[in-house]
C-alpha cells in the first residue's frame, strides 16, 4: 500500500471503520485551492516565463517575510538548497560538519557534495533531535579535520535546541547551518526556522507541510551577501547569462512551482496549527485509551520543548513491537511509515567513516521504534480514533 495516496473511503463493515486511512492525502487540500492553483499554472504558462523571473522573485520575497530574514534563494530540491548554503557559508573541502545521524539522507550526502567530511553527534531521546551536549564532547574531542559548521536538522517539525547550538557555534566559533526542510512556520523562543542560523535550508516537497507539485526548495538567510552567491551557485555560477565566476550547479526552481507555492503559502499558518490540534487529539485518545498511563507502556511520545513552536510535519510515536504493530495497522489500511529505519553513521556508503553499530546508541534505539502515523491538516478526529483504537487493539 502506498500510504502517500488514496482518498477518504466510507465507513465499512462490522470490524473495520474506515476502508483506509492514508499516511497523508494531498487530495483533500488539493480540492480546497484547485481553482487558485490552477490559475497560477495558467498565470505562469500565459506568461512563458518558466525558469526563474517573477514568481520566483516574489516567492523568495514572500519566504524571506514570512522566516523574518533578509533574503531567500529558490532552487530545485531541499538536498540543493543544503549543499548551496554549505557552499555560501564557506564550508571547503576537508572541513568537517557536525550533524545528526538520524535525519534523511541528504542532511549528510550535502555535506560531501560540498567536499567535507560529516561527522554525527547522537540524540536527544526525548526529541529525537542533535543533542547539543553530544555536540560538546565531540567539539572537545578535537581530531585531525577543521570542524567549520553545525548542521542541526529540525526533525518531524520541531527545532532543534538552539540554544545550546548556538552557545557552540559561539564558542567555537562554527557557523549553523539549519535543515529546516520539515519545518516550515516552526519557531524557536519565537524566532522561526529558517532565521535562527547563518542559512537555512527548506525542502517543498510534495510530502511537505508546504509542498510544490515535484522538487523544489529555498535557502533562507539574514545575509544578503549570502544569498548573492547563492544566486550564482544555483545559476552555473554565473552573475549573468555566458559569464561565469565560479563553478556552481544547474539547481534553478521553476516558475510553476513557484507559482503554486505562492498559492499556499497564505495557508500555511492555518495548516499547520491544524496539525498541532490533530496532535493535541492523539495525545488525548492515547491518553484516554490508557497508552501513556504506566512506566511500561508500549508507546511513548515524544517531548516538546518548551521554547519550541512545533508544527508536526510528521506525528511519531515509538513503539514496542513496532515492526508487528506496523503489520497489523497495515492489514486495516491505516498508512504509516517509519523515519528512519536505518541510521546514517551506518548507511553503507558512510562505511569509510569509521563508525560501527553501538556507536550512537539513541539513534540506533530510535531507528527499531519510531513509527509515523497519518497526519495531515484535514485529517478527521473519527479516522484518529480509529487509528488509535487499532493501537490498542494491537497491544490488548
Amino acid at each position: 500500500m502506498n500510504p502517500f495516496t488514496t482518498n477518504p473511503r466510507k465507513p465499512q463493515s462490522k470490524g473495520q471503520k474506515f476502508e483506509a486511512i492514508p499516511l497523508l492525502d494531498l487530495r483533500r487540500q488539493y480540492q480546497q485551492i484547485r481553482t487558485e492553483v490552477l490559475a497560477a499554472i495558467e498565470r505562469v504558462c500565459a506568461s512563458q516565463s518558466y525558469i526563474l523571473g517573477p514568481e520566483v522573485e516574489a516567492l523568495e520575497s514572500e519566504v524571506a517575510n514570512f522566516t523574518g530574514v533578509a533574503a531567500a534563494v529558490g532552487c530545485a530540491s531541499g538536498t540543493d538548497a543544503l549543499w548551496l548554503a554549505l557552499l555560501a557559508a564557506g564550508v571547503q573541502p576537508g572541513d568537517v560538519v557536525i550533524t545528526t545521524p538520524f535525519s534523511f539522507f541528504a542532511s549528510a550526502s550535502a555535506i560531501v557534495r560540498a567536499g567535507a567530511r560529516p561527522v554525527f553527534a547522537d540524540v536527544d531521546p526525548r526529541t529525537l533531535n542533535i543533542d547539543p551536549a553530544k555536540v560538546e564532547a565531540r567539539l572537545q574531542a578535537g581530531g585531525l579535520y577543521k570542524v567549520r559548521a553545525l548542521l542541526p536538522v529540525h526533525l518531524y517539525g520541531q527545532c532543534a535546541d538552539m540554544d545550546g547550538l548556538q552557545r557552540l557555534g559561539d564558542e567555537f566559533k562554527l557557523s549553523i547551518i539549519e535543515d529546516a526542510a520539515q519545518a516550515i512556520g516552526a519557531a524557536w523562543r519565537d524566532r522561526r526556522a529558517g532565521s535562527l542560523g547563518i542559512a537555512a535550508a527548506f525542502s517543498f516537497y510534495p510530502s511537505k507541510n508546504l509542498s510544490a507539485y515535484g522538487d523544489a526548495g529555498l535557502v533562507t538567510t539574514r545575509d544578503p551577501e549570502l544569498a548573492s552567491h547563492m544566486r550564482r551557485l544555483r545559476n552555473h555560477g554565473s552573475p549573468r547569462r555566458y559569464h561565469h565566476e565560479e563553478f556552481g550547479w544547474n539547481c534553478r526552481i521553476d516558475a510553476i512551482q513557484a507559482a503554486i507555492l505562492r498559492v499556499k503559502l497564505p495557508h500555511i499558518e492555518k495548516w499547520n496549527q491544524q496539525r498541532r490540534e490533530r496532535a493535541a487529539a492523539y495525545q488525548r485518545l492515547f491518553t484516554e485509551a490508557g497508552l501513556l498511563s504506566r512506566n511500561d507502556s508500549p508507546i511513548r511520545l515524544l517531548d516538546t520543548c518548551p521554547q519550541a513552536q512545533p508544527v508536526f510535519h510528521q506525528y511519531v510515536i515509538r513503539a514496542q513491537r513496532r515492526d508487528e504493530l506496523r503489520k497489523f495497522l497495515s492489514d486495516r489500511k491505516i498508512g504509516t511509515e517509519i523515519y528512519y529505519p536505518l541510521p546514517l553513521h551506518l548507511q553503507p556508503c558512510f562505511a569509510y567513516l569509521g563508525y560501527r553499530e553501538g556507536d550512537l546508541p539513541e539513534s540506533e534505539r530510535a531507528a527499531s521504534e519510531v513509527l509515523a502515523l497519518p497526519m495531515f491538516p484535514e485529517l478527521t478526529t473519527e479516522e484518529q480514533r480509529w487509528v488509535v483504537e487499532s493501537i490498542a487493539e494491537f497491544y490488548a
